[in-house]
């Protein structure tokens, strides 16, 4: 890519192979230079260049500028945009990415030349202005993780539920880490939102822009374009759509609900269904024993054996 837009480049590869037939067969992969197998020169540079591990990319910059110690990864985060490898370029690239963050506009993030679009499971594309002015939350998650797919199926009660009450609203974008293009089809089409395009390396960059290192993982933008929260998986989770538009005060009004709630319970309940003393607990998400529905929050808990019972399937004991 850089030689094709005219950057002055070249690569030379030093092979720490351990035969010239391992040499032979690495090296065709390569559009390069190298320098021919020889294990002495090889030791020789390895040591010149304090190799302490592999890949390792030296660089040798003749203008006199400081270039970047890490190069791998710095290659490994910019991709091309990465050149010339410099320290400067890095806080360059570090500042563009503070930039798309924190600057408000959803277009910056999610929109690249030659695409202004996201798609849809059907295959449609959805203009990323279409976004602007509503809450939007980046899904990072890919189909091969098991723990993706149960929290899928989370967010889509969650967006339905806003669907049907708030309008559109609300929208969710998914950010793939899927392994294929086959696997990413199978993936969006379970999901009712939009996606970027596999192909498009924006999936890589808002990866990096927002710090993501293990997915699953939801990232909420505001309608004004900035972020809300990096930790929109435990909200949902928690909270689901009752949590929107998913800001600090709307959790904080949530639980301040929740615990008075909490103080109207018994601490504890003898029920008529049950042998044992119930204790009013704090779940994340239960199923009723009586009723057999989905509960959160609060239940009455049985500490003798695995039996919750939701407040309003509570019938006391006389």
């Amino acid at each position: 890519m850089l030689r094709t837009m005219g950057k002055e480049l070249e690569i030379v590869f030093i092979s720490l192979d351990h035969d010239e037939d391992g040499f032979n067969a690495h090296f065709e992969t390569m559009p390069w230079l190298t320098v021919p197998f020889d294990v002495n020169l090889h030791k020789k540079l390895r040591e010149r260049f304090h190799v302490v591990r592999i890949p390792f990319l030296v660089p040798l910059n003749l203008d006199g500028q400081s270039v970047e110690e890490d190069l791998i990864g710095l290659i490994e985060d910019f991709g091309e945009d990465a050149f010339p490898f410099t320290k400067k370029r890095r806080e360059e690239l570090k500042a563009i990415d503070d930039s798309k963050r924190q600057g408000g506009k959803i277009d910056q993030l999610l929109a690249r030349p030659g695409r202004d679009y996201v798609v849809a499971s059907d295959g449609g594309k959805v203009l990323v202005s279409k976004l602007i002015g509503k809450t939007v939350g980046l899904y990072f998650g890919a189909h091969w993780c098991p723990p993706c797919r149960a929290f899928t199926a989370q967010l889509v009660e969650a967006y339905n539920q806003l669907l049907s009450s708030r309008g559109d609203c609300f929208e969710v974008v998914l950010v793939s880490s899927d392994r294929d293009q086959k696997e990413f089809d199978v993936n969006i089409s379970d999901m009712p939102w939009l996606a970027l395009p596999f192909e498009d390396r924006t999936r890589q960059d808002l990866c990096r822009i927002f710090n993501i290192k293990a997915i699953p993982a939801l990232v909420f933008i505001g309608p004004d374009g900035k972020p809300i929260s990096t930790n929109g998986k435990n909200i949902i989770t928690l909270y689901g759509a009752k949590a929107f538009p998913f800001t600090q005060s709307s959790i904080e009004e949530i639980e301040e609900s929740l615990r008075k709630e909490g103080d109207s319970l018994p601490t504890q309940i003898q029920d008529i269904k049950h042998q044992h003393v119930l204790k009013l607990d704090m779940a994340k998400s239960y199923v009723c024993n009586y009723c057999e529905r989905q509960g959160k929050f609060w239940a009455f808990s049985c500490d003798a054996c695995d039996y919750d019972l939701h407040p309003t399937c509570v019938e006391e004991a006389s």
